[in-house]
């Protein structure tokens, strides 16, 4: 039998994890019963993982690599890898508040280290494997890592990092480098398990920077896996589901439905490894492996929506989608296809799943849902007023475990980010009089045209029901008579040339579903500015086209609406 360190507080934790199965159908009636659990020294891998993992063979994480290979780890297996690996990093002087980047694909270890540094209190700092030396130099010194587990294709990346820390490789053995692979010689029973307050820290993420330099956002022993029971609800995980997250390591969506969300459902988590996110060969696994959960970002939906999707014969129940918002030509497609709705969601790294769409609730196309239980939510204006429209805000009285400590880079912007009663997201959103929210765009994406208020998301998911536009991003553009007017830079779908045939083509579009004060006057196409965990940054187009216009030019495939009619 595992070690307990708080037997009371697991009843508490399972008690509120099994009322939120229990109403998994019923959001009304789980939000009326939820509370959070009350716990001090909860260790979520130790008192919780372990014990649900005691002679326990269900497959607790199956990975399927391109090439075809399989990984399966059962709970039972999983709970004595992740004691071994916490027993070697202990042998090698990790220990509580000790911080260590963990940069590496979609293997066995990312797991196996969660949970040991779970155990033994260390500090996990997720990494992409597409970060640049400059990056982890960035990471490494804000960061203050004392410890790195990469694999062999990071070193020479790390040859430019300075710093004193402690290097751990999976792989071949290399000179200076400790080896990952001696932690299978650790004894399978947990050496020591401190025990913490669940709000001391466990995960430090630097976020994906989409408008200034990454935040440093700090997670506890609590936030994160205990937080996540709300993003197991609006999943809608259950145990005997296997369920495949899309999402890159490294980033907070890894955590949330790779790890914590299914988890805490007994379910098993699938992970499809791959070096390129290929539509055609990740559906033909989903049906092959019998997926029956599927959580993927909008640009991944985007993609698999160019495939037959009726021509997969899959055994999913349950579809969601959640990191930016949704367009509702692509729920419809797929509905089409499969016959479900894929239920979107609304969360930050900061927070876990804040709003969403829920199994057996009624959905609205373009809708990010309602608030997820033990979560009060408000639209706020800058002075604080409740609005219809305005910054969707999280009440902190009382203060849900699930928030982030803050910016441990930033204490004022903590400060600000929390004062008055709410954590302020600086995100935009309009509420209906049924209680959905609808997300309106970030509080710095949002502009004005001629003293009108312009959402670039609506004009987005117009452009993409155009039949030859992929992705687009919509920016504000100088204008000496209204100030500035929408203009949209546009990726084509493969086998498209842009020209002015097809500008004027999508022009006429764009005029006959936008009213007049909010159509896109400009269009370019180009390649869109991305952050390393995939979201467009906007404020790299804004200055490109700054740029653009103070020199008098125009792009190289920019067209004017004024050219055509």
């Amino acid at each position: 039998m595992a070690l307990v360190i708080s037997p009371r507080e697991v009843e508490a934790f399972l008690a509120s994890r099994d009322l939120l199965q229990q109403y998994r159908e019923d959001y009304e009636g789980a939000c009326a019963s939820f509370r959070w659990p009350q716990l001090r020294e909860f260790n979520w891998a130790v008192d919780y993982f372990d014990n649900y993992a005691t002679g326990n063979s269900q497959i607790a994480l199956w990975i399927v690599d391109e090439t075809g290979e399989e990984h399966q780890l059962t709970f039972q297996e999983l709970s004595r890898r992740s004691t071994q690996v916490a027993n070697f990093l202990c042998r090698h002087q990790v220990g509580p508040g000790d911080r260590i980047l963990v940069m590496l694909p979609n293997i066995t270890p990312i797991w196996e280290i969660m949970l040991a540094a779970l155990k033994i209190g260390a500090i996990v700092i997720p990494a992409s494997t597409l970060l640049t030396a400059e990056d982890l130099c960035d990471r490494v010194q804000r960061g203050e890592v004392s410890h790195i587990v990469t694999v062999p294709e990071a070193i020479e990346r790390f040859a430019h990092v300075p710093g004193n820390y402690q290097r751990i490789l999976v792989g071949e053995a290399e000179r200076d480098w400790l080896r990952y692979e001696d932690s299978h010689g650790e004894p399978a029973h947990l050496r020591t398990a401190p025990s913490l307050p669940v709000d001391s820290p466990y995960i430090l993420y630097f976020t994906s920077g989409t408008t200034a330099l990454p935040k440093m956002v700090l997670h506890t022993r609590q936030s994160y896996p205990v937080g996540h029971l709300a993003t197991m609800y609006w999943i809608g995980l259950r145990s005997d589901d296997v369920h495949l997250n899309i999402s890159s390591p490294g980033w907070a969506k890894h955590a949330w439905s790779c790890v914590f969300a299914p988890w805490n459902a007994g379910a098993t988590v699938f992970v499809h490894n791959y070096k390129r996110f290929d539509p055609q060969k990740t559906l033909e696994v989903i049906a092959r492996c019998g997926v029956t959960s599927l959580c993927a970002p909008p640009t991944v939906w985007r993609m698999l929506v160019l495939q037959e999707l009726s021509s997969y014969h899959t055994q999913l129940r349950s579809l969601v989608s959640a990191g930016e918002p949704l367009n509702p030509e692509i729920i419809q497609k797929v509905r089409m296809a499969w016959g479900l709705d894929i239920r979107d969601g609304y969360g930050q790294t900061e927070t876990v799943a804040l709003l969403g769409n829920f199994p057996g609730q009624p959905l609205k196309l373009g809708s990010v849902g309602k608030p997820t239980p033990g979560h009060q939510l408000a639209l706020l204006d800058a002075a604080g007023q409740n609005m219809q429209e305005g910054e969707i805000c999280l009440r902190l009285q009382p203060r849900p475990p699930s928030l982030m400590t803050g910016y441990i880079d930033s204490p004022d912007r903590t400060t600000r980010a929390t004062e008055g009663g709410y954590y302020r997201t600086g995100d935009i959103a309009f509420q209906d009089p049924d209680g959905y929210f609808t997300f309106v765009g970030r509080a710095d994406d949002v502009f004005k045209s001629a003293d009108y208020r312009i959402s670039p998301f609506e004009l987005e998911s117009v452009l993409l029901e155009h039949d030859c536009v992929a992705e687009a991003a919509v920016v504000p553009s100088p204008d000496a008579i209204r100030t500035s007017v929408p203009k949209a830079f546009i990726v084509l779908k493969p086998g498209m040339e842009p020209s002015a045939d097809l500008a004027k083509d999508i022009f006429r579009f764009l005029r006959s579903r936008l009213s007049p004060y909010k159509r896109i006057r400009r269009i370019e196409f180009s390649d869109l500015p991305k952050t390393v965990s995939g979201k467009i940054r906007r404020v790299e187009l804004r200055k490109l086209d700054i740029a653009q216009r103070k020199e008098s030019n125009r792009g190289a495939q920019e067209y004017l609406e004024e050219q055509f009619f």
